[in-house]
């Protein structure tokens, strides 16, 4: 049979005192003394009586909660995001609620609706690949409910941002190559909408254009980057007429999956064709030949994000209504770009 919980009232029963001295003694008010407060607690622990968070949290219309979506919890740059961002909600007394699109849109704005049904006290997000509205994250503006945008953010007024320098990045890592022998250098390109893809993409024409190399529009080669995707742009890496001798991809997956591909195919890696891609992933490290990639510190992102909203959630704040806090990625070196 399942027990009844014990009440603020089964307290005050036992302990034949009145139920507001329980309440006040749980909320640690001045108005109880320690002793009494003791001999409560005590009470309360022996009745297994357990606060309801919510309730009180209502009453303080703040619910200690923020809400996090991604686009995939399996990327290794957002699950170590998600480990910054829970680690310092945690330590600020905040839970988290963590969801992901799967990088579609109509599941981003059902999830920042049973966000806002959930009470949320702010939003982290990093968009999907479809995005290209935010009406859906109006409504939480329109709320009070402060959001702020993680690596993937949106081109619109009045945000707060915690990015990486994507240009710079993507500039370093065509340079890479440039500076390793590679003259004819294929992107492999993200969905156009997102800007840290346009952001990558403008860096590697820069890095293309200070070494006086010609940027070719068919060089470029747009996709979702997924699996499959590295393995029908490594197709047409090979159909294409120059000789390719290095890839820059904005992404490790299609990276990997291309260099699998060209490897099968007879492609030696790095002399015949050398390769850069973008985000670390765990498995980089680990392949043959092991991928060259720009790190973006996912932990520190999520850290930084986290704290970035937590002062928007603390209306005390003095920081600016809307900021925008660039962290730098760094290029690490491995065998498939060393010529």
């Amino acid at each position: 049979m399942e027990h009844k919980k014990a009440t603020i009232h089964d307290i005050a029963k036992a302990l034949n005192i009145d139920s507001s001295t329980v309440s006040r003694a749980l909320n640690n008010s001045p108005r109880v003394t320690q002793k009494t407060k003791d001999k409560i607690l005590m009470k309360a622990n022996e009745l297994g009586y357990q606060r309801n968070h919510l309730a009180s949290n209502l009453r303080k219309s703040k619910t200690f909660t923020i809400g996090v979506i991604v686009p995939r919890i399996s990327r290794h740059f957002f699950s170590s995001a998600i480990s910054g961002i829970e680690e310092t909600a945690y330590n600020a007394g905040y839970n988290v609620i963590i969801c992901q699109s799967l990088e579609d849109l109509e599941r981003e704005k059902t999830i920042a609706e049973t966000l806002l049904a959930n009470r949320v006290d702010g939003v982290l997000i990093s968009i999907s690949m479809e995005t290209n509205n935010y009406d859906h994250l109006e409504g939480l503006k329109q709320r009070n409910i402060p959001v702020v945008f993680f690596d993937r953010h949106c081109n619109i007024t009045n945000n707060s941002n915690v990015i990486i320098d994507d240009f710079q990045a993507g500039f370093d890592a065509t340079e890479h190559l440039i500076s390793h022998g590679c003259r004819n250098i294929v992107h492999f390109a993200g969905t156009p909408n997102l800007e840290i893809y346009k952001n990558r993409f403008q860096g590697y024409k820069a890095a293309l254009s200070r070494h006086d190399i010609k940027f070719r529009e068919t060089f470029v080669l747009s996709s979702r980057l997924m699996h499959e995707d590295g393995i029908k742009n490594a197709k047409k890496v090979l159909a294409l007429p120059n000789n390719i001798d290095g890839i820059f991809s904005a992404n490790d997956v299609a990276a990997i999956s291309a260099m699998q591909y060209l490897k099968a195919q007879g492609i030696s890696i790095p002399e015949d064709i050398a390769i850069v891609g973008f985000s670390n992933e765990t498995i980089s490290s680990v392949i043959e030949p092991p991928l060259s990639t720009i790190n973006q510190s996912g932990f520190e992102i999520g850290k930084t994000a986290t704290n970035l909203l937590l002062s928007k959630i603390d209306r005390t704040s003095t920081r600016p209504v809307y900021e925008t806090i660039i962290l730098k990625a760094n290029l690490i070196e491995r065998k498939s770009s060393l010529r």
